[in-house]
């Protein structure tokens, strides 16, 4: 009782010291819980906050805090160090890499399709085959009844409306997907607009949304509009989605089983970074996205939660990517990731 008293400055009674003793549990509980701090692509957005509630099933004290701002500046505060982990749909290059100071471990945890997106009253299904659509994206067809769209949509009566391009107003890893796909297939396109997660769009009519939500709320309140999301974001704004052409010639929608055919034949390299131009089969625009984590953290309790958390995505959180239309990552790919997480992040 002595030392009690001591403690406490012999201000505090035995009642009080007693409660004190018996909410320890609950005060050390509190002192190991562990917060990690993300932020970057919006496309994987929808997972990651299904991650973020999952995860607390198997590790009561995590707490994920994920924004979503972008690829662009998922990147960006990765460089900087002023998160935890980043996460970025443009696998960050050699030169980014070289930047973070702590080095830097590229992480699979998806894949997905980026849909076309329109608003077109009366029009329920557009077509838009592998010429067709860079030459809308590249500004070379700005009407909805141009002779290309309509040889695409037999029968179909596409009103004389000029086009409202919706694209990104921030750096994003979705529009890299979109116009990588677009250079890979289209050289016109890739001399004048180009592949990158904030390209120069030399477009008439175009309007800027912030982030997957922003694009898919301006497309649904546009008539005339097109643009491009990630597919989860078209399904939960009942976006119309265009069927599109791939290399086999075949007008494919976006879905998961599309998604999944388009990326089963992907190598990944030793790190991970894959970039998908024009898959053989299945829907033609598709992409991974990465979590980024560092090598090295300051505090090593810090890096044990990010070892944990790297773990359950890429194990028991993968049950989840079906459920949101996100492909899984395979796992024999899986495997060398954790390997790598497990014996590099300290």
């Amino acid at each position: 009782m002595t030392f009690l008293a001591t403690i406490f400055n012999r201000f505090v009674t035995t009642s009080v010291v007693a409660a004190t003793v018996a909410f320890s549990p609950v005060l050390t509980t509190v002192a190991q819980a562990q917060t990690l701090n993300g932020a970057g692509a919006t496309f994987p957005a929808p997972l990651y906050e299904r991650y973020a509630r999952e995860v607390r099933k198997k590790y009561p004290n995590m707490r994920i805090n994920y924004q979503a701002i972008g690829s662009g500046g998922g990147i960006r505060q990765t460089i900087a160090g002023t998160v935890d982990f980043g996460g970025s749909d443009a696998a960050m290059t050699d030169s980014d890499m070289a930047k973070v100071k702590n080095g830097v471990i590229l992480v699979p945890t998806a894949g997905g399709a980026v849909s076309v997106v329109y608003n077109l009253p009366g029009v329920n299904r557009l077509r838009l085959s592998r010429t067709t659509l860079p030459a809308i994206f590249s500004g070379q067809i700005t009407n909805w009844n141009d002779p290309k769209i309509k040889a695409d949509n037999p029968g179909v009566n596409l009103p004389s409306q000029p086009i409202r391009f919706v694209v990104r107003a921030d750096g994003s890893g979705t529009t890299f997907i979109f116009t990588n796909h677009l250079s890979t297939i289209n050289g016109y396109f890739r001399g004048r607009i180009g592949t990158g997660t904030a390209p120069k769009w030399n477009l008439p009519n175009v309007l800027r949304g912030r982030g997957n939500p922003g694009v898919a709320a301006l497309v649904s309140r546009t008539p005339g509009a097109i643009g491009y999301v990630e597919y989860d974001y078209a399904t939960k704004n009942k976006l119309r989605s265009a069927e599109l052409q791939n290399r086999k010639g075949e007008f494919v929608a976006p879905s998961l089983q599309a998604s999944n055919a388009a990326l089963s034949a992907v190598q990944f390299p030793d790190n991970y970074r894959v970039f998908v131009g024009d898959p053989a089969q299945g829907y033609p625009i598709v992409g991974l996205t990465w979590m980024m984590v560092y090598k090295k953290y300051a505090d090593p309790a810090k890096a044990d939660a990010v070892r944990k958390w790297i773990n359950w995505v890429l194990t028991d959180g993968q049950q989840f990517n079906d459920d949101l239309n996100y492909t899984k990552i395979p796992s024999e790919v899986v495997k060398r990731v954790l390997e790598t997480v497990n014996s590099t992040v300290k």
